[in-house]
């Protein structure tokens, strides 16, 4: 699977992965040594770490416009079939209901 096919959740999962990898590296690499090598981990772990914040961010704006849209389906699907959306509500608090009582 290549980057560009993977879903905004699973880029940012493998996004902070690699912040972490870049961090235990960079942790590891202190202890040794210091100078130049630390240098380019420290900013490729900046670098890293930027990327993953504005990814999160993209997912989060996206995840909210997601949300308001089925918001507003849900709001227009209530308003034409009022009857149908008690009835389901009901099926469901009905099962809920039963499943909770079993317990």
């Amino acid at each position: 699977m290549t980057d560009n096919t993977l879903q905004p959740k699973d880029k940012l999962v493998a996004d902070l992965k690699v912040v972490v990898a870049d961090a235990e590296e960079l942790l590891a690499a202190t202890a040794h040594s210091t100078g130049e090598k630390v240098a380019e981990l420290r900013e490729r772990l900046q670098d890293n770490l930027r990327s993953a914040r504005h990814r999160l961010a993209d997912a989060e704006a996206a995840l909210r416009e997601r949300t308001r849209e089925v918001a507003k389906a849900t709001d227009h699907y209530v308003h034409e079939h009022p009857w149908k959306a008690i009835g389901v509500a009901a099926g469901i608090g009905l099962l809920v209901g039963m499943l909770i009582g079993r317990r």
